[in-house]
């Protein structure tokens, strides 16, 4: 690494342009590459980064300047460096722009990959990491970062667009997998809450419904919230509008659960301009009725893929059987039967200590549990006398289990376009929309939301789909290493820098050689640190205090 300076004449006068530039090796060829154009520093600043580049390898060459020379720990610079890298080469930092209002959208990206919080914890997050000094960002408080989700908010569409032309640079995509969760609220007053089905679990909780579009590969491409009480079907129409009017062309497919594309959501497909085609899955009491029909037979449901085609619907059906999925269920029903029988031992002893014990009370109880565990159909508790037994109807059970691990996917896709496999392969793909919703709730804690304000609320949720995109990239980047992206972001912001400051004037930022395990994860990743990384001496500031019971006394 070197610093050169350019000079130029132009009508008689000239001009000097500091570039920091380092050689490198490509194809057996030297090459060279402007890291940091430094035009803007004082002489002073220029002097001092040049003497550090002289002495880059050694520090202690600077002895004789002891005098004038401070050196103090600087912030954490590894994490953010890294990070911001990574934006850059998905087109993350490109697309949201180069403006304060996108470098600080940038920064709540980062910030919620490096350490989950509100925006308050991502200001103070940024006087321990080097973000001003990495992202050229001007001082900000929290209040800024509020206002920056409104923004973001309102660009979402424009970012995502040029994210999606980054990706795919013909402008068209095939196939799109699309699924929506639910995501559970600890207050009462966002604009968009309600109550609804929680795939939490969380009763009597208000939630956000939360849309997400991914391509083929599972790179996420939009991301829409809906207010708690929004069925999943009824999310599906805007994705297709989406589909049509900004990321399609051309024959398109959607991929979506059994409670995803129903009946009116085909209709839907088929009434909109263009070539719209769905790979889905049928419910269970669907399959049993198109065995009655006829159009299917149990002995197509085996280990390897059966396919029927409905000439008169234009649809054709992938049948399948996974044994392991049929154990995993037998397993389940039988551990439901196993909990009927506890309880039916626990009543019998209940009924002989307690004469008084009515028997009609504790059938009640044991047949409750019986409904309760789904098995009413083939079980029924009887008496005799005042003891218990449990009652299997051998004919209901073997119904209940005919179809364990069978499944059923439907499309109108034409064998020309998509084999069995390939559409039984594209349907699995599904599993990376649920990996990134996995991701979002755990990894990069999409909750708590710490907003009220609509808009806000669909800023926030941005803010975690881009954070996810750089979790996705660090987690196929460091599989090898077997380390989590979160033990390595850790890892990587333990590397600081050290400020050295000459002559009480300029100050530059100095990185220290990173050790073995940082140097793996920045290998792995294929990110260079610099050596040396200009100090702007700008700082983020709070305009919370630290309440005043909490302070010392």
């Amino acid at each position: 690494m070197r610093l050169d300076a350019i000079h130029k004449t132009v009508n008689g006068k000239t001009y000097t342009s500091y570039l920091l530039r380092e050689a490198y090796r490509e194809g057996g060829k030297v090459r060279h590459r402007t890291i940091a154009n430094l035009t803007g520093c004082a002489d002073a600043e220029i002097a001092a980064i040049r003497l550090a580049l002289q002495h880059k390898g050694d520090l202690t060459q600077l002895g004789s300047l002891r005098e004038n020379l401070k050196l103090k720990q600087g912030l954490s610079v590894g994490a953010v460096f890294v990070l911001e890298t990574v934006a850059k080469r998905l087109g993350i930092s490109q697309a949201l722009g180069n403006s304060q209002e996108a470098r600080r959208a940038l920064w709540q990206v980062l910030a919620r990959v490096i350490n989950q919080g509100s925006r308050l914890s991502a200001v103070r997050l940024a006087r321990s990491h080097a973000a001003c000094d990495v992202l050229g960002l001007e001082p900000f408080h929290e209040d800024n970062l509020y206002a920056n989700l409104d923004w973001l908010c309102k660009q979402q569409a424009t970012i995502e667009d040029r994210l999606f032309r980054q990706r795919h640079s013909d402008g068209k995509a095939k196939l799109f997998l699309y699924d929506v969760t639910s995501s559970y609220l600890e207050g009462t007053e966002n604009a968009l809450a309600a109550f609804g089905y929680n795939r939490d679990r969380k009763q009597g909780k208000l939630q956000i419904v939360v849309g997400l579009l991914c391509d083929e590969e599972g790179w996420p491409l939009s991301v829409e919230v809906f207010t708690g009480n929004t069925a999943d079907t009824t999310t599906f129409a805007s994705q297709v509008r989406k589909v049509s009017q900004r990321f399609g062309g051309g024959s398109v497919t959607l991929v979506g659960d059994r409670g995803m594309i129903k009946g009116p959501q085909i209709d839907l497909l088929n009434a909109t301009e263009g070539e719209f085609h769905y790979i889905t899955a049928v419910t269970k009491p669907q399959i049993e009725t198109l065995l009655k029909k006829g159009q299917l037979q149990m002995e197509l449901f085996e280990d390897a893929l059966a396919e029927v085609t409905d000439i008169e619907d234009n649809v054709r059906y992938i049948l399948r059987r996974n044994p392991q999925r049929a154990e995993e269920v037998a397993a389940s029903r039988q551990s439901k039967v196993r909990s009927i029988d506890k309880l039916i031992a626990r009543e019998n002893a209940y009924l002989t200590e307690h004469p008084r014990a009515t028997v009609v009370a504790a059938q009640g109880r044991v047949q409750k549990k019986i409904v309760r565990l789904c098995l009413a159909g083939c079980y029924s508790v009887a008496s005799s006398g005042r003891t218990l037994t449990l009652v299997r109807d051998e004919a209901a059970w073997l119904e209940l289990s005919k179809l364990d691990g069978c499944y059923c996917l439907k499309t109108d896709l034409k064998v020309a376009e998509a084999t069995k496999e390939l559409v039984h392969d594209r349907y699995k793909s599904l599993a990376e929309v649920e990996w990134a919703f996995r991701t979002s709730k755990s990894t990069l804690e999409v909750r708590p939301v710490y907003v009220r304000k609509e808009s806000r609320t669909r800023g926030h949720v941005f803010v975690v789909m881009l954070a996810y995109l750089i979790v996705k990239e660090l987690g196929h980047c460091w599989t090898p290493l077997d380390i989590t992206v979160s033990e390595g972001v850790n890892e990587l912001a333990t590397l600081c820098a050290t400020e050295v400051t000459i002559q009480n004037q300029a100050t530059i930022n100095q990185i220290p050689r990173p050790r073995t395990s940082v140097k793996q994860l920045l290998d792995a990743a294929a990110v260079t640190m610099p050596t040396v990384l200009s100090c702007s001496g700008k700082e983020v500031y709070t305009k919370k205090k630290l309440p005043s019971e909490r302070k010392p006394r």
